[in-house]
C-alpha cells in the first residue's frame, strides 16, 4: 500500500490514464490495474503477439468487460509536514522566522515558505512569497483569515540563495532579506499559532494543502522571539553553516538529511518533519563553492549541499487504488502484455495500453537465454504520464519532450525534460502512468517508423518465439532488486536502448560474464548512465549535470542537466551521472562505449559494412557468403528499417582517435585484448543534429561517418560478447535475411539452439 498522505490540493485530470501496481509480475501471481477514467471502457489483458507494428496478433487472455468511468485525483507538490506545531493557543510573545531560499520562480500562484496556517478558519502565522515575488508576512490570531494580518515587503530574486527573515516583538514586525530591513510596520499582539498544522513550503486551504513552493530550502528556523537587526545580519553572513544557539528556538530543521524523507529537529521541542511527495535531496545550498566542492565526498556534514529542493508538480506515486486485480494463470506464457482500454474519445474508438512483463513462474527452470527488458530507460524517458488521449496512436515527439498534456498543471518532466518552474529532473515514479511505454508509441525522427521501448523490444521476442528459441524474459529492474537472478543464465541478451543502468545490474552482469557466461547485446548508447532506487523500488534516480569547465558552446548537445555539484545520488550518496566517471565504462564489460546520436530525419539511419568476412560468425553453421564492404543491416533493397541511427557505442581504439585534446589528469584508455571488430556501422548523410563524441564525451568529429561498431571480444577477464553497437540493431530483426542469420550463428555460438 501506498502511505497515505495528510489531506492535499487534489488535481482531477480529465481522460483515461492507468499504471499496474508493479512493472513485472510472475505467471500465477496477481497484479493490480490503476485506472482513472472520466468515461466508461472496456478492459481487457493482451499479450503482444508477432507483429510490432499492430495490435492484430495480440492475445486476449482476460476479458474483465465494462467499467464505469471513476476519476481519481492526483495530489502533486512536495512540502514538508510537521505534525508538532506550536501550541495552537498559546499567545506568541515575540517571533522570528528564518530561512535560506532560492525561488524558482517569481510569477503565479503564492508560495508558502513557513506556515502554521489554514485558511480560512485556522490562520496563525506564515511566511509567503506572493504571486508578483514579494516577500510577506501573515500574523493572526489563530482565527479567521483577515487582511490586516497581511504585510508585503520587497521581491525576492529567483535561481540564487537568499537569506529572508520576518520578525515581530509585540509592538511592530519586519521583514528581511539578506541582512537588510526589506519592510517594517506597526503590529501589535495578539499572534496565537492556531489549530493548523506546521509545515515548510506550503500553507492549508479548506481542501488541504495548497500554497506549494518552486524553493530551495536551507536552515529554517522558528524563534519565540525578534531578532535584532544585527543578529539578522550574522545568521546571513553564516551562509548556514552554523545553528542557531538560542534558548528562544521553538524549531530548527539543518536539513543535512541528504536522503529519506524524515527531517530532523534540532530544537530539542520534538517537531521532527516528513517530507509528502518526496522532494529533492542532495542540491547546491547557500554555503556551495565550486572552487572547494570535493568530487568525491558525496556525503557532506559542512554545508556543500546542505538544503532541500521542493518543486509543486513533484509526484512520484499516484496512490490510486487498484480498480481490477487480475491472478494470471500458472501456465500464462511469459512476454510483454498490456491492459488494454477502449474507450469512447470525440466520437471514435481509442485504445490506451498499460505495459507489463509477465515472467515464468518463480522457481521454474531458467531457460537457455535470458533476455533482459530496458525498463529502467523507459521510465527515464516518460514524459508526459498524463497525456492528453488521442485516437492515433502516439507519435512520440524528439528527445521525449512529451505529448500534449491532459491538464495544464499535471506533472509532466522525465529525465529528459524540467519541472514546471524549472527545477532538474532528477526523479521518475514506477506507480504513475507511462503512455511512452505503449507498444503503439513511436519516436523520432518523423516518418522513419523507428521506435524505442516496448516497440524496439519485442522485436527480438517476436523473433526468438518464431524460430523456436526457449528464453526467459526479466526486467533490469528485477535484477536490481535481486542481482543473485543472474547467477541461473550462461548467456544473456541486451535489448534495444539499455542506456540506464544501476550499480548492482551493472556489477551482476560483469560477475555473469567474469564466471564464463556470455552477453548478446543487440543496442546502442548502451550501460551509460547511472541510476539507483529507493528501497521500496517506488522511485528512480538519475543525475545529469553539467561538467564544469564544461565548453559552453557543447551545452545544447547534453540532455537538460541539473547545476555542477548536484552529481551526488540521494539514495545511495553516490555520484551519479556517466557510468565511466564511477568506474563502470561499459567498454570495459561489455567491449563498446556511447560515441554519439543523430535525430536529424528518416534518412539519418546508416548500415553495417562487413569488415572481416571470414570471421566464425559469419559463416559457423549458418555460412551467410559476404565479402569485405558488403553491407547489411537494412531492409531488402537498402530501405528502412536500418541499424546505424540514433544513438552507437564504438571501441576505446576508435574513441582515442577519435579524441583530440586530453583534459589535464586524465589519460586514454588502452585497446583490451581478444577484441574483433567484425563489421563497421556507417552513416553517410550529415544530420543536423548530430553530435559525434570522443572518450570524454565532449564533441568531435565523425571518421568518414564511422558511428557503430559490431564486435566478438573474448574478454581476459572472463566471458564472451556479441555487441552489436547500435539503438537499431534491434530494429531490423526479422526483416533481415542476413542480419538474422548472423544472430542465428551467434546463438549457436553461445550454445542456444532452437528446440
Amino acid at each position: 500500500m501506498s502511505r497515505s498522505i495528510p489531506p492535499h490540493r487534489p488535481l482531477a485530470v480529465p481522460g483515461v490514464h492507468g499504471y499496474t501496481g508493479s512493472k513485472t509480475v510472475h505467471a500465477g501471481e496477481p497484479i493490480g490495474i490503476h485506472i482513472s477514467s472520466d468515461r466508461p471502457y472496456q478492459l481487457s489483458v493482451c499479450r503482444l503477439g508477432a507483429d510490432a507494428d499492430s495490435r492484430r496478433d495480440d492475445t486476449v487472455v482476460a476479458d474483465l468487460g465494462a467499467s464505469p468511468a471513476r476519476v481519481q485525483s492526483i495530489h502533486p507538490g512536495s512540502y514538508v509536514h510537521v505534525e508538532r506545531g506550536l501550541p495552537a493557543q498559546l499567545p506568541l510573545s515575540g517571533l522570528t522566522l528564518e530561512c535560506w531560499v532560492m525561488p524558482w520562480r517569481s510569477t503565479g500562484e503564492r508560495q508558502a515558505l513557513i506556515t502554521q496556517y489554514d485558511a480560512p478558519a485556522h490562520c496563525g502565522f506564515g511566511l509567503f512569497i506572493e504571486a508578483d515575488g514579494a516577500l510577506a508576512l501573515y500574523l493572526g490570531d489563530g482565527g479567521p483569515q483577515s487582511d490586516v494580518g497581511l504585510h508585503v515587503g520587497q521581491g525576492l530574486a529567483t535561481r540564487r540563495w537568499q537569506h529572508v527573515a520576518a520578525t515581530w516583538d509585540g509592538r511592530s514586525a519586519a521583514l528581511w532579506i539578506d541582512g537588510a530591513c526589506a519592510g517594517h510596520w506597526p503590529r501589535s499582539g495578539p499572534v496565537c499559532p492556531g489549530a493548523a498544522p506546521l509545515r515548510l513550503g506550503a500553507a492549508g486551504q479548506a481542501h488541504g494543502v495548497d500554497a506549494l513552493a518552486d524553493v530551495d530550502l536551507a536552515l529554517p528556523v522558528i524563534y519565540e522571539r525578534a531578532l535584532s537587526a544585527a543578529e539578522i545580519a550574522a545568521r546571513a553572513a553564516q551562509r548556514a553553516l552554523r545553528l542557531p544557539v538560542d534558548p528562544a528556538v521553538r524549531a530548527c530543521w539543518p536539513l543535512r538529511e541528504g536522503r529519506g524523507d524524515g527531517l530532523a529537529d534540532t530544537s530539542g521541542h520534538q517537531r521532527a518533519g516528513r517530507i509528502v511527495n518526496h522532494g529533492t535531496w542532495m542540491v547546491r545550498g547557500p554555503a556551495f563553492d565550486e572552487a572547494v566542492d570535493d568530487a568525491q565526498d558525496a556525503f557532506d556534514p559542512h554545508g556543500q549541499r546542505q538544503g532541500l529542493r521542493l518543486a509543486s508538480d513533484d509526484l512520484y506515486d499516484c496512490r490510486w487504488t487498484a480498480t481490477h486485480t487480475l491472478t494470471l494463470p500458472a501456465d500464462a506464457r511469459p512476454g510483454l502484455h498490456v491492459a488494454r482500454l477502449r474507450f469512447d474519445w470525440e466520437g471514435q474508438e481509442a485504445v490506451y495500453d498499460i505495459t507489463f512483463l509477465v515472467k515464468r513462474p518463480a522457481g521454474a527452470r531458467p531457460a537457455p537465454l535470458l533476455v533482459l527488458c530496458a525498463m529502467s530507460s523507459w521510465l527515464a524517458y516518460a514524459a508526459t504520464p498524463f497525456a492528453r488521449n488521442q485516437v492515433e496512436d502516439p507519435v512520440w515527439p524528439r528527445r521525449s519532450t512529451g505529448l500534449p498534456n491532459s491538464h495544464p498543471q499535471a506533472p509532466a518532466f522525465c529525465s529528459y525534460t524540467y519541472h514546471q518552474a524549472g527545477q532538474p529532473s532528477y526523479f521518475t515514479g514506477l506507480r504513475m502512468p507511462w503512455p511512452n511505454a505503449s507498444p503503439a508509441a513511436l519516436y523520432d525522427p518523423v516518418g522513419s517508423g523507428f521506435s524505442q521501448w516496448t516497440r524496439l523490444e519485442r522485436r527480438l521476442h517476436a523473433w526468438l518465439e518464431r524460430e523456436g528459441y526457449e528464453f526467459d524474459l526479466l526486467a533490469d529492474l528485477d535484477v536490481h532488486a535481486d542481482p543473485d537472478l543472474l547467477a541461473s543464465y550462461r548467456t544473456v541478451a541486451v535489448n534495444g536502448h539499455s542506456e540506464y543502468w544501476s550499480t548492482p545490474v551493472v556489477d551482476g552482469f560483469d560477475a555473469l560474464l567474469r564466471r564464463g557466461g556470455q552477453a548478446l547485446v543487440l543496442s546502442g548508447n548502451t550501460m551509460y548512465l547511472r541510476v539507483s532506487f529507493d528501497d521500496d523500488m517506488r522511485v528512480m534516480e538519475q543525475r545529469k549535470n553539467d561538467e564544469r569547465g564544461a565548453d559552453p558552446a557543447e551545452a545544447g548537445m547534453r540532455p537538460p542537466a541539473g547545476p555542477f555539484g548536484e552529481e551526488f545520488h540521494s539514495q545511495d550518496w553516490a555520484r551519479g551521472g556517466q557510468l565511466r566517471a564511477v568506474g563502470r565504462s561499459a567498454a570495459s564489460i561489455i567491449g563498446l562505449e556511447t560515441a554519439g546520436w543523430g535525430f536529424a530525419d528518416a534518412e539519418d539511419f546508416g548500415v553495417y559494412h562487413v569488415a572481416e568476412p571470414d570471421h566464425p560468425l559469419f559463416n559457423r553453421p549458418y555460412p551467410l557468403g559476404l565479402e569485405r564492404g558488403q553491407t547489411f543491416g537494412h531492409a531488402p533493397g537498402g530501405g528502412l528499417p536500418r541499424a546505424i541511427g540514433h544513438e552507437w557505442d564504438l571501441s576505446a581504439a576508435t574513441l582515442r582517435r577519435m579524441t583530440r585534446h586530453t583534459p589535464p589528469g586524465a589519460t586514454l584508455p588502452e585497446p583490451p585484448s581478444g577484441l574483433s571488430v567484425v563489421a563497421q556501422g556507417i552513416r553517410r548523410v550529415p544530420g543536423a543534429l548530430d553530435t559525434y563524441l570522443d572518450w570524454f564525451s565532449r564533441a568531435t568529429d565523425s571518421l568518414e561517418g564511422l558511428s557503430a561498431e559490431m564486435i566478438y571480444w573474448e574478454r581476459p577477464q572472463g566471458g564472451r560478447v556479441f555487441h552489436a553497437g547500435a539503438v537499431g540493431a534491434a530494429w531490423v530483426v526479422g526483416r533481415d535475411p542476413v542480419f538474422d542469420g548472423l544472430l542465428r550463428n551467434v546463438l549457436h555460438h553461445f550454445g542456444c539452439d532452437p528446440r
